[in-house]
């Protein structure tokens, strides 16, 4: 854990959205019937997604009101239920939560070619993932 590096370190080379409000994340889970991990809503609460580098690894997270519909365009609940996509590498990944295990872990997933037999687990919750990107050498 890297529990020494602050959210605003982890976040400093990310171009950050404005912060969600509280309706946003009510609309959210009165649609989908899902309930977002704390350390995920307390991320869109300093951001609503974004993009940028966070360490190395360039990424896009996408806003909340984006969630669903880009779901539903990946067809994700055909190719990988139980993936929530959140945001991608921008190249040829997405990242999602897994919500078949709790508490959700965040896992990586090709747009191509996209199954369950595809994912990568790359952390144990949200704080996890954005140390491992930062941590990532290329």
């Amino acid at each position: 854990m890297m529990e020494n590096i602050s959210i605003e370190e982890l976040l400093k080379r990310f171009k950050r959205n404005p912060p969600v409000n509280n309706l946003a994340i009510e609309d959210f889970n009165l649609k989908t019937g899902l309930e977002l991990p704390l350390n995920y809503i307390n991320f869109l609460k300093i951001a609503n997604g974004g993009e940028g580098f966070i360490g190395n690894s360039y990424i896009s997270l996408w806003k909340i009101e984006e969630l669903q519909e880009l779901n539903v365009a990946y067809q994700v609940g055909e190719y990988a239920p139980g993936l929530l996509l959140i945001g991608s590498d921008m190249g040829g990944e997405a990242f999602a939560f897994d919500m078949t295990t709790r508490p959700w872990p965040l896992v990586r997933v090709p747009f191509v070619g996209m199954s369950r037999n595809s994912i990568e687990i790359l952390a144990a919750d949200f704080r996890s993932f954005l140390e491992f990107l930062f941590k990532q050498i290329f």
